[in-house]
């Protein structure tokens, strides 16, 4: 099939078809840009909300990623494991909390989960770590 016979297809034989596809995918573009934005903050956000307003920023990768480098004062709490320790979390329930994870692709579901645990005020990092590293902000190692 050569690009002649698809621009026949599209224009002369299924015009309607065609216009139909391109507009469902452009809903459905909008859709997920708009999800993966939800409850997102920046870096210079987070920032913010750690010193105007105490928020507890919640890392969700391994253990071993979090002695190579944190943002400081992140508390470490795997993403796998995230469902079974929300109780850790408690008595910052009232306190914004920033989910992070290595490129801030996890961290959705988290903040799901933590909604769903009660958790009024959460929000997850745009970029994770990764970007946080690219705006050469500093980690701390332990």
């Amino acid at each position: 099939m050569n690009f002649d016979h698809l621009l026949e297809f599209a224009l002369y034989q299924h015009p309607i078809l065609v216009g139909l596809f391109i507009v469902l995918l452009l809903i459905w573009l909008g859709y997920e840009i708009g999800r993966n934005n939800a409850n997102a903050v920046t870096i210079y956000q987070l920032t913010s909300l750690v010193n105007q307003h105490e928020g507890v920023v919640v890392d969700l990768r391994d253990a071993n990623a979090f002695r190579s480098g944190h943002i400081s004062g992140a508390i470490n709490i795997p993403a796998a494991s995230l469902a079974t320790r929300t109780s850790e979390l408690e008595r910052f329930k009232e306190r914004p909390i920033i989910v992070v994870c290595k490129m801030g692709q996890q961290s959705g579901a988290a903040v799901a989960t933590l909604k769903k645990a009660g958790f009024k005020h959460v929000a997850r990092l745009r970029g994770g770590v990764d970007q946080w590293q690219a705006e050469n902000l500093p980690l701390v190692k332990k």
